[in-house]
């Protein structure tokens, strides 16, 4: 068993008896991605946001169960969002905000750069005040003055993940917004981005998301995806299907070892997780995605010796 430094992109890498565990820290086909989330905080939402306790079954209640902690819809979901897009996100950290919030409807709470590796920790009770009307156009440009902030410090490219359970009041802004969006990634003034548009229930105007996501921009493509989920606890799931439909650039990967012979083959999209063999002697594997090359060293035979060393110790 050896445990060698890993090299990014990897975050943990295990070998032993010529099999090999690498985790990936990032999708490296997404180079500097930089994610944000904006949650709709329009009065319709006000039930989601509603903290309850879950009530103790009947065995919990014979058993004198502690009380369960007290939750709401949103919470568990915007959680799990974090964890999943920080694994594609450059550092880690991801903006999060509400949209649709104020007596407007118009202003955006920005609740600050969170980091998904500490998910447990972060609360989404809801905005200061929930919204009266559903205005998008606000979200989009908080989004693009954030990812030109980012540029300076290594973004490259960007995705805003964007949740509604209503109907837009300004489509036809988001619209006018979304051109000027797409003519300035054309020119060079805004990274590539993309915003990933996520209904919730039945007062969805799925026409109108449509009308949004199906337009086409010159030298650009689409900048919309979106998608209808029944319920609240489906966002999650739908949000990372999305994210990885469109931000994953390379069709796979190779594994070569250190004599240039391919190890394995991914077709498809990349796991985190990339297990293979290596023939013995081996010290080091490349990884080959979309046109990069990323080498990792592996232990030596000395390193096992030294660890066994170490375990003499303990």
């Amino acid at each position: 068993m050896g445990h060698e430094k890993p090299v990014e992109p990897f975050s943990d890498l295990h070998v032993e008896d010529g099999k090999v565990r690498a985790v990936l820290l990032h999708d490296p086909t997404v180079e500097g991605l930089d994610m944000a989330i904006y949650m709709d905080a329009s009065g319709s939402m006000k039930e989601e946001y509603t903290y309850t306790r879950p009530r103790r079954s009947f065995l919990e209640w014979l058993q004198d169960a502690p009380l369960k902690e007290e939750s709401n819809q949103v919470e568990p979901q915007v959680r799990w969002m974090l964890e999943y897009l920080a694994t594609k996100d450059r550092n880690g950290l991801l903006r999060v905000a509400y949209w649709a919030c104020g007596a407007s409807g118009r202003d955006v709470q920005v609740l600050g750069e969170y980091k998904g590796t500490e998910v447990k920790q972060h609360k989404f009770p809801g905005p200061q005040r929930l919204g009266n009307h559903t205005y998008l156009e606000p979200a989009l440009r908080d989004y693009v003055s954030y990812l030109k902030e980012q540029v300076g410090q290594g973004a490259r490219r960007g995705c805003a993940v964007i949740v509604t359970d209503g109907r837009l009041n300004d489509a036809e802004e988001v619209k006018k917004f979304s051109k000027k969006v797409a003519k300035d990634i054309a020119s060079g003034k805004l990274p590539r981005l993309n915003f990933v548009l996520v209904g919730v229930g039945d007062n969805i105007d799925e026409e109108q998301l449509e009308d949004i996501a199906h337009e086409e921009f010159p030298g650009v493509g689409h900048l919309w995806c979106h998608r209808i989920a029944q319920e609240i606890t489906q966002v999650a799931e739908l949000v990372a299907v999305l994210v990885d439909e469109n931000m994953t650039v390379a069709a796979g990967g190779t594994i070569y070892g250190d004599r240039g012979q391919v190890l394995k083959t991914y077709e498809g999209r990349l796991p985190a997780v990339l297990e293979f063999d290596v023939p013995e002697g081996t010290n080091s594997f490349t990884l080959e995605v979309n046109g990069q090359r990323f080498t990792q060293p592996l232990p030596t035979g000395d390193d096992h010796h030294d660890e066994d060393e170490d375990e003499d110790h303990h």
